[in-house]
């Protein structure tokens, strides 16, 4: 496990956005666990897997991989038509689709754990408790399944990444919280990251493994970075995006930024001495496969 070693993770890149922009996959609502449930579907989500496989294979690092859930919540499920027991039954099934990768590479997979809402906006905002009610459902599920940990990913408020941290942590799963920031290093809620990972600590006993920091470009958060705090230390992963552009900048994009492998790689390497745990690099939107290679790549070859 990640947080048990200083061993290199490697994870994939924006799922969502290469299925859309590089496979032709029709996405409603963002969502591509609703792919599982035909044979294209599923060979594209085998197709999106398998490179990045192969990059864990030849670098001999191991992968951390989601279960393609991160839509897969109660609110979202409603708008796209599932029932509750339908909702289960593709979250079930979502976890047994990652458990037939396990073979090809050193994989743990991961409950994926998205937001209520929007991912860039904090909308509706729940309570601690209100987001443990609302969120146990979903971690509940992952806790009959042989998932290894939960990922609670592309956090915007505090509350929210709370109760899922408390909800895996009473499901006796090891978790993740991994917050979004905006150009300015603050979560969309306007809070600060390092405050923001405090408060989880402070607030759960330490519950989640790690923190990491995803959906946003490292040049909008490496200012923060350079502030003093043993918070730093607690974050081992980062999936950045590949554009430098805003949230909302990316939401009126019509056309997909994939930005420069290369650059993001040289990028990551500069937050390894402010980021003395980090182990688990991967991507997030606009990044592919040609991304990790590049970081997986840099970052191994300057730990050898």
């Amino acid at each position: 496990m990640p947080h048990l070693s200083g061993a290199t993770f490697i994870t994939d890149g924006g799922m969502e956005t290469t299925l859309l922009y590089h496979q032709g996959m029709e996405l409603p609502e963002f969502a591509s666990f609703p792919l599982l449930e035909t044979d294209e579907g599923r060979a594209a989500l085998r197709d999106y897997f398998e490179p990045y496989l192969a990059i864990a294979r030849e670098r001999g690092v191991g992968i951390l991989l989601d279960a393609p859930t991160w839509r897969a919540n109660p609110d979202w499920g409603a708008k796209l038509g599932y029932s509750p027991e339908e909702l289960e039954d593709a979250n079930r099934r979502a976890v047994a689709f990652m458990d037939e990768l396990r073979d090809q590479a050193d994989v743990l997979v991961s409950g994926c754990v998205g937001p209520r809402g929007d991912g860039y906006v904090p909308g509706e905002l729940m309570s601690a408790e209100e987001a443990e009610d609302y969120h146990g459902w979903q971690v509940g599920i992952f806790a009959d399944t042989d998932v290894d940990l939960v990922s609670a990913l592309t956090m915007n408020y505090v509350e929210e990444a709370l109760g899922i941290a408390r909800a895996a942590d009473k499901a006796g799963l090891p978790s993740v919280v991994s917050f979004t920031v905006e150009t300015d290093g603050r979560l969309p809620s306007g809070q600060p990251l390092g405050e923001a990972i405090v408060q989880v600590d402070a607030e759960t006993s330490g519950a989640p493994a790690y923190f990491m920091i995803n959906c946003a470009h490292p040049t909008h958060f490496s200012g923060v970075l350079d502030e003093d705090g043993s918070w730093k230390e607690r974050i081992r992963g980062l999936r950045a995006n590949a554009s430098k552009m805003s949230h909302a900048e990316l939401d009126e994009a019509e056309e997909l930024d994939a930005g420069n492998p290369d650059e993001l790689a040289s990028d990551y390497l500069a937050l390894r001495s402010r980021l003395p745990n980090l182990n688990v690099v991967g991507g997030c939107c606009g990044t592919d496969h040609r991304h990790i290679d590049a970081i997986s790549k840099a970052w191994t070859q300057s730990s050898s």
